[in-house]
Formats: C-alpha cells, sequence, structure tokens
C-alpha cells in the first residue's frame, strides 16, 4: 500500500465485466477489482434480467486503485486499449446495451479527465470511427452475483475464458509489461 493509503474508484464499462476485470486485476497499483452492473432502471438487478436487457444496466467492473503508483488517466487509457470503443452496444460477439461501452465517473475532475481523453484519442484517429463512449456521473453501483468476481482466474479451462478473454489478457500484458504487478 502506499503510505497515504488513499485509494480511488473508476467504474468503467466496456463488454463483458469478466474481460475487464481479468485486465485490471494485473495492473499494478489496483487493490481490488469488483464486477456488477450500473446505469440502468431497476434496483437490484441480476445477471439473468441484465443480459435479458430488462433492467437497463450495463456489465460494468468499480476498480479501486492506488493514484500514487497509477493515475485515474492511465486507467482510462488501459480501458481504452482493451475493449473496441467506436462499436454501439456490442463487443465482439456480446450484442446489446448490457454490453455499452461507458464510464462512470465519481467527480468533475474524473469527468474532465476522460472527455479530455476522449478528445485526444478521437483527434489521433486511432480507429477508423469516432469513439462512442458514454461518459456519464455514477448513479448506482451493484455487484454481480459472488459466481461471477475473479471468474476468469477461477475458470481458465472454460471455453470463453480461453477463446474470448485469453487474448485480451495476453494482448494487454504485452502492450502494457510496464503497469504489470511485479
Amino acid at each position: 500500500m502506499s503510505q497515504s493509503e488513499h485509494f480511488e474508484t473508476a467504474t468503467l464499462a466496456g463488454g463483458c465485466f469478466w474481460c475487464l476485470e481479468a485486465v485490471f486485476l494485473d495492473v499494478e497499483g489496483v487493490k481490488s477489482v469488483v464486477s456488477g452492473y450500473t446505469g440502468g432502471t431497476s434496483a437490484n438487478p441480476t445477471y439473468e434480467k441484465v443480459c435479458a436487457g430488462e433492467t437497463g444496466h450495463a456489465e460494468t467492473v468499480q476498480v479501486t486503485f492506488d493514484p500514487d503508483k497509477i493515475s485515474y488517466r492511465e486507467i482510462l487509457e488501459i480501458f481504452f486499449s482493451v475493449h473496441d470503443p467506436t462499436t454501439l452496444n456490442r463487443q465482439g460477439a456480446d450484442i446489446g446495451t448490457q454490453y455499452r461501452s461507458a464510464i462512470y465517473y465519481h467527480d468533475e475532475l474524473q469527468k474532465e479527465t476522460a472527455d479530455k481523453l476522449v478528445n485526444e484519442l478521437n483527434k489521433e484517429k486511432i480507429w477508423s470511427s469516432t469513439i462512442v463512449t458514454r461518459i456519464m456521473p455514477l448513479s448506482q453501483f451493484y455487484s454481480a452475483e459472488d459466481y461471477h468476481q475473479n471468474y476468469y482466474s477461477r475458470h481458465p479451462e472454460q471455453g470463453y475464458c480461453q477463446v474470448v478473454i485469453s487474448p485480451k489478457v495476453s494482448k494487454f500484458r504485452q502492450k502494457w509489461a510496464n503497469k504489470l504487478k511485479k
């Protein structure tokens, strides 16, 4: 832990929460990652209802991190590098508003940081299309059911983990080797 023991939280949606969780658990300075749901209209959503598109929630992760070791901007840079922020309500084969790309900010500084980074990335034209990631205030975050937490590390043999998550994690580890936990 840092000497200050001051942590911040980033709340991000970028497709399947298992993918984002697997990546951020490897990042130096990240204390914890919780998979859950946010941005919807009903209280206490369940995985089944979120996946069916009945609640308006997105699959989301809350990343608790030490800003003395990694900045919020760096968290966002990693986020943008591990999913496609130009596809509306879709990541790969996962289709629906529950798989949207979104940043749920906790304060005005996070909002400003996200807005600035999106503008910079759009100007750099890294992607052939414009970023569609929504930047919205965090309303309510609901933790997903226990069986979703640490899913990739507990089920590396599962087909989705091997075909979808493992390649993302490998790509992330190569690109962000300087940010991996030691």
